[in-house]
């Protein structure tokens, strides 16, 4: 329930991609025409929503400290004058960026505004000084960029981030299930003697189920994202599905291992968790891993999210076959290997180990 209740939350709250007519306010100290048409250009904008005027700079300061608006634009007295003589004025934005998808979000319209300001003023100027239009548009913009993002061109947030959150929420929980319930509720020794005292066999018989569960709940966000959203996979679905299904058993392996590794239940779920959440950071969905310190780039190797990422970004986002992501399907087969390391020990602990709460 948890993981699924997660999935239907977090694309409910990012349903439009992007969160919209956040509330910003300007000061608007100059009060003509030019400056009335920036604002409404800027309220224009989908991300910007004007919902005050304030008359001075601490009225707006405190606005932002009380947490009504996200932003406002300064415009100081006389602007429009220096525009027009070429004396270069200054316009300012604040942004609150203890918030930082809305600080960024409002920044950068805040920013596109005034560059189209400068231009339309400098056009204006260039106009009355006899230049034709197309000599105005030649001379303030000589270089046109166009942008053709790949494989996300609606700029989705939920695209982005959902792709690889679901997975991460689903690894953690597993990471969490699969740790020495039986050693909490002493019935370790019961499921070693149901087994014929065999560690495989016991490891088995408890984790075959919770594995068949875990992947249904992993095909789940995979028809949820690509069937029922229409999220980008140009790989078809089942190649994800397989990724799935490797995130599962490569994550159940990761849980075994912490156990044998540390002994205690409370170090165990304590390194899991920590495991787990680093993980989100370090997969390289929000910050690129080719922009990290050199130690983190070859740390990042040792999380399975992160080679689950690689295995998305190739096959949904690149559409490639799934031979060119053998390195992130072999990495997760060796996470798999991780508890024959400690089967001895897992043995041992769940034979003489007691449960201290």
């Amino acid at each position: 329930i948890a993981p699924v209740f997660s999935y239907i939350f977090f694309t409910t709250l990012m349903s439009s991609g992007l969160p919209t007519n956040m509330p910003a306010g300007v000061v608007d100290l100059d009060n003509t025409s030019t400056t009335r048409t920036i604002i409404r250009n800027l309220d224009a904008f989908q991300q910007t929503k004007i919902v005050a005027h304030y008359g001075s700079f601490n009225e707006a300061r405190e606005a932002i400290q009380r947490g009504e608006i996200y932003s406002f634009y300064y415009i100081p007295e006389g602007t429009t004058e220096k525009a027009i003589a070429g004396r270069q004025p200054k316009v300012s934005f604040y942004t609150n960026y203890s918030y930082l998808i809305a600080g960024s979000l409002l920044y950068r319209d805040q920013r596109t505004m005034s560059e189209l300001a400068s231009a339309a003023i400098g056009q204006s100027t260039l106009l009355a000084k006899g230049a034709t239009e197309d000599q105005a548009v030649a001379f303030l913009q000589p270089i046109v960029i166009n942008t053709h993002p790949l494989n996300n061109p609606w700029l989705n947030y939920s695209v982005y981030l959902c792709n690889t959150l679901f997975p991460g929420i689903l690894m953690l929980l597993i990471f969490l299930n699969t740790i020495g319930v039986e050693i909490k509720e002493n019935t370790a020794k019961e499921l070693l003697h149901l087994a014929d005292n065999s560690i495989v066999t016991a490891l088995v018989g408890k984790l075959l189920p919770q594995t068949i569960l875990f992947f249904i709940i992993a095909v789940f966000y995979n028809v949820y994202l690509y069937g029922f959203l229409h999220y980008p996979c140009n790989s078809g679905i089942f190649p994800m599905l397989l990724s799935g299904l490797l995130l599962v058993l490569a994550s159940q392996a990761v849980g075994l291992f912490f156990f044998g590794l540390f002994g205690t239940l409370r170090l165990a779920l304590s390194a899991a968790s920590l495991w787990g959440v680093l993980s989100f950071s370090i997969s390289g969905f929000t910050f690129p891993v080719m922009a990290m310190h050199p130690t983190l780039q070859a740390l990042s190797v040792l999380f399975p999210l992160r080679n689950y990422f690689f295995l998305y970004a190739n096959l949904a986002l690149n559409g490639y076959p799934l031979i060119y992501a053998w390195h992130s399907v072999v990495a997760l087969i060796i996470f798999m290997l991780l508890p024959f390391f400690v089967l001895k020990k897992l043995r041992t602990i769940m034979l003489h180990y007691t449960y201290i709460p």
